[in-house]
């Protein structure tokens, strides 16, 4: 009897289960879809605009973008490459016309500092970047509103790479020590079938950068200590013997057939591989390519300071700061921000091994490469007791767009050395009265 009333039971479950299931089922199918399927929201992302400066790392450039934004993304950063000669004529259009990009490259100079003070450049004191940047290189970028405004992209020195194997076949036992002695050694380098030195008229940033800079150390620097608040203030005079100099011997070592067939066409990019392919025994060059210009094709390079000094002259070494970056004042300067602490902290390592400068910060993370000789020759020019900072930290921005211009007409015989000289003094002058009214 209780065996029987069991069955029963069961069998009655067994009918009334399936029912109740199809009914849950039949339930289930007649909700609407929002109540059973979780539905995804889009992520909200943020896009930057940066404007970069990166002439030999653009590829790396890229690479720190994307690492970024695989680790954090909800920020894409849009990479934009500066073109033409210098950062400031990149930067100027986008300025007129209120078109600023969240993150730019920017060099240390008295135009940079304006746009700090005016507010278009936001402040850094409060980054991880700016509080690792050597003490040492904080003052370039701090406003006279005391805006610290930028973030180093090295310490920047130009120097002399030379390619010691043709050095030694010219029977060159050691590097000239002022310019008689330089332009003896291309005599000799030309002699014995090598073509001196290679001079980039493809790319008048480079002229700038190498033997103007350095004629600017040596003949004026040298010989005005208040240089930097004479300049500001127009009250240095560049009209002079000392400053025609400077193109004079520019044009006398293309003149002298020194420099490689084809210069006033010679890139950039094509200039480093004259040098590195042995091509060149010379090339005045910056620290910020030593990644490139120390590892030569075939041969073993060597360093030293471009002798643009008279013979009863101490050499003055140019070296100071390399271009950095500035975050502008837009309604993405948190993510900006963001990103700039990246480039310079995680990001760092991945253009630093390419080029192989010398760093701007304290700590670095990650394996960071150098080279030797470049550390060595940092250290030793960083004692001398005057040295000047690269031209485009020394001139007014409007300057600098009219020097590249300049040193082509020098170098074409289309303006003498002393019309250039008129010309530099009086866009300093113009460009200090502007500033100060």
């Amino acid at each position: 009897m209780h065996k029987a009333a069991n069955n029963g039971i069961t069998k009655t479950l067994f009918v009334q289960l399936p029912l109740a299931m199809l009914v849950c089922i039949s339930v289930a199918c007649n909700k609407p879809a929002e109540q059973t399927v979780a539905t995804s929201k889009p992520v909200p992302q943020t896009t930057i605009t940066a404007l970069i400066w990166a002439p030999d790392w653009p590829e790396e450039m890229q690479r720190i973008a994307d690492q970024f934004s695989q680790e954090n993304p909800t920020i894409k950063v849009d990479v934009q490459f500066m073109i033409g000669d210098s950062v400031e004529e990149n930067l100027k259009p986008k300025i007129a016309a209120d078109h600023l990009p969240d993150i730019i490259s920017i060099n240390p100079n008295a135009y940079a500092a304006r746009l700090a003070d005016q507010g278009i450049l936001i402040d850094l004191g409060e980054t991880t970047s700016w509080n690792n940047m050597l003490d040492s290189l904080k003052p370039d970028w701090t406003s006279s509103k005391r805006r610290y405004y930028g973030i180093s992209g090295g310490v920047a020195a130009t120097l002399m790479y030379y390619n010691r194997e043709m050095f030694a076949k010219a029977g060159i036992s050691k590097p000239p020590g002022n310019f008689e002695e330089f332009l003896e050694v291309c005599e000799r380098l030309k002699k014995a079938g090598f073509i001196p030195i290679m001079w980039n008229g493809g790319f008048p940033n480079m002229l700038g950068n190498g033997p103007f800079s350095f004629g600017f150390a040596n003949n004026v620097v040298a010989k005005n200590p208040d240089w930097k608040n004479k300049i500001a203030h127009g009250m240095l005079d560049l009209n002079t013997p000392e400053v025609a100099e400077i193109f004079e011997r520019i044009k006398l070592v293309a003149d002298r057939g020194y420099v490689q067939p084809s210069y006033m066409n010679t890139n950039y990019d094509d200039g480093i591989k004259l040098f590195t392919e042995g091509k060149t025994a010379m090339a005045f060059h910056g620290t910020w390519a030593a990644g490139l210009l120390m590892h030569g094709k075939g041969f073993t390079s060597g360093i030293f300071i471009p002798p643009w000094n008279d013979a009863d002259q101490t050499v003055v070494p140019v070296i100071g700061n390399e271009t950095g970056f500035a975050v502008c004042d837009t309604p993405n300067k948190q993510a900006a921000l963001k990103f700039l602490d990246f480039m310079n902290g995680k990001g760092y390592a991945i253009q630093q091994n390419k080029r192989q400068n010398i760093s701007p910060f304290k700590k670095t993370e990650g394996k960071i490469v150098s080279d030797p000789q470049i550390l060595d020759y940092i250290a030793k020019v960083s004692q001398y007791p005057l040295t000047a900072n690269p031209y485009y930290s020394s001139l007014p921005a409007e300057t600098i767009e009219i020097l590249h211009p300049l040193l082509l007409g020098v170098l074409f015989g289309k303006k003498t050395p002393q019309e250039a000289a008129y010309a530099l003094d009086a866009s300093v002058k113009d460009e200090a009265k502007k500033n100060n009214q």
